[in-house]
């Protein structure tokens, strides 16, 4: 591998590191324990295995067998992220696993130089993890609960 090919692969790590980053920035400012840190390690990761894997190999199948590896790898952390309360019977770190995972998916696609897809992917996930802070979402939320409520004491 030449000086050329690995800059190439530099440069993605670091807009990798800044999608990932931009991804977490939300979770950072709120206080959840996987914030820009963890989005971003996961972007780069995902990055950095497609990219070495893309240009060492010439094998299109090489390839995907790597991303493969990569989408279960992170859904294993994702598994690991989900904590179940089975007293309460509730479910934690559901959205933290999914977008962790979506985040390597943005990493796979700066691996395979798909820069438009990779950005458009980090902000509909940043608007994702955003959505609970908006003002107009928590009102539609609420009136979805009360008609189901509403719904359930009319049967």
């Amino acid at each position: 591998m030449d000086i050329q090919i690995e800059l190439i692969i530099v440069a993605k790590l670091v807009i990798s590191f800044l999608l990932g980053a931009f991804i977490g920035l939300d979770r950072e400012k709120h206080g959840r324990d996987a914030g820009i840190r963890t989005y971003a390690a996961v972007c780069i990761g995902a990055t950095l295995f497609t990219a070495v894997a893309a240009h060492l190999v010439s094998d299109v199948a090489a390839v995907s067998r790597v991303t493969a590896n990569i989408v279960t790898g992170v859904g294993f952390l994702g598994a690991g992220i989900i904590y179940r309360n089975s007293s309460a019977g509730t479910s934690h770190g559901l959205t933290t696993a999914a977008t962790v995972w979506c985040t390597a998916a943005v990493g796979v696609a700066v691996g395979l130089n798909m820069f438009i897809i990779a950005i458009v992917g980090a902000i509909a996930l940043y608007f994702l993890l955003s959505l609970h802070h908006q003002h107009w979402y928590i009102e539609w939320k609420k009136k979805m609960i009360n008609k189901h409520n509403e719904k359930d004491n009319a049967d």
